[in-house]
């Protein structure tokens, strides 16, 4: 079997894979995803690591491969049949699975930046980013607070002029969920919760559901904050006073948004027949369905960006690392819907960068 025509033919760019950090099972799923490529049907991609750690862990886990070292990312499309195509970068410390070391932090970051670059100039179509540990490269001088704020950096950077609003979307074939606020405490959350954050947040979602996953009128579900969203004030005054007036708004402007719904009843089969994806009002209302329904199979989509990019839905999982047990779906999930998307815009004509 050969990779199919709809991923080799139309294309001269391939997917940019990042290392992640190279203690964890980033570099070990690479090499599985390789060599599932043709039963996946995946895209060819190219990887941003060092190639002795990526062969010694492919060694270690029991999936030898070849690698070929590339110049320049187009040669990977001629190769990817044969070999795993690479851009070596060199650790400065030999890595050690399960033990992150900071000093090999840069080369993590300076993954992550070839890999937006090559794709904003067009030599790569779409980011596709293995798992860092934040807090080993904050130890390295990492400024940001993850992978997200990081590419958004890199996108204002290279495109000053294209807008930039980054939404965190955890995607699999049962759900699309976005929650609107992230990484902060539950105690901050309805301080964090703004008509004009919902507003925005919406609008970017509907944007690429149109353009990244071809819906043509895309339907969102905003979910309320608070038991039975609110009942009407009687348990907290967010729902009725803050998320109802942002999707009259934004209903107004001619989008396809209802709520503020009860999450407690928002997820569940039936109900998930009658949207396209969901707004949640925070992490875990957002991420214990979404990891519920696709704990293996999740994909972290970064929307409102000039590129694609996707990721596993999963950390570097370093207690597992070099074992060889760690799944590769994740990753492979991602890699196919980096691949779907590229191809969803091509398909309108819209760049990827």
């Amino acid at each position: 079997m050969t990779v199919s025509l709809s991923n080799t033919a139309d294309r001269q760019a391939p997917l940019a894979v990042t290392m992640g950090d190279p203690a964890g099972i980033g570099l070990e799923l690479t090499a599985h995803a390789w060599h599932e490529r043709h039963a996946a049907e995946l895209a060819p991609f190219v990887l941003y690591g060092p190639i002795q750690e990526l062969e010694k862990r492919a060694h270690a886990i029991g999936r030898p491969l070849p690698v070929q070292v590339l110049s320049h990312p187009g040669e990977a499309v001629a190769c990817f049949d044969i070999a795993l195509p690479a851009i070596d970068l060199p650790l400065p410390a030999d890595s050690e699975a399960g033990k992150a070391d900071p000093v090999n932090g840069a080369a993590v970051i300076r993954s992550i930046e070839m890999a937006v670059a090559d794709t904003v100039a067009g030599t790569t179509c779409a980011v596709v980013t293995n798992p860092i540990a934040k807090s080993v490269l904050y130890e390295a001088g990492f400024t940001y607070p993850g992978h997200t704020e990081f590419l958004a950096a890199l996108a204002k950077a290279h495109l000053p002029s294209t807008p930039v609003y980054p939404v965190m979307m955890i995607a699999s074939d049962e759900l699309r969920v976005v929650p609107l606020t992230i990484h902060i405490p539950l105690a901050q959350v309805p301080h964090a919760i703004t008509a004009e954050a919902i507003i925005a947040t919406v609008r970017v979602m509907s944007t690429a559901l149109e353009r990244d996953f071809g819906l043509a009128s895309p339907r969102i579900a905003v979910a309320g904050l608070n038991p039975h969203a609110g009942e009407d004030g009687s348990m907290g005054s967010e729902d009725r006073a803050i998320i109802a007036p942002a999707i009259a708004a934004l209903v107004a402007e001619g989008l396809s948004v209802s709520g503020p719904h009860p999450a407690d009843t928002l997820f569940h089969l039936e109900r998930r027949k009658s949207y396209d994806a969901v707004l949640a009002m925070y992490h875990d209302q957002a991420l214990i369905p979404a990891k519920t329904l696709a704990f293996d199979t999740g994909v972290n989509v970064t929307l409102g960006l000039p590129f694609v990019r996707t990721s596993p839905d999963h950390g570097t999982a370093f207690d597992i690392a070099g074992k060889g047990i760690a799944s590769p779906a994740s990753l492979i999930a991602a890699l196919r819907m980096a691949d779907t998307m590229r191809l969803a815009r091509a398909k309108l004509g819209v760049p990827n960068a």
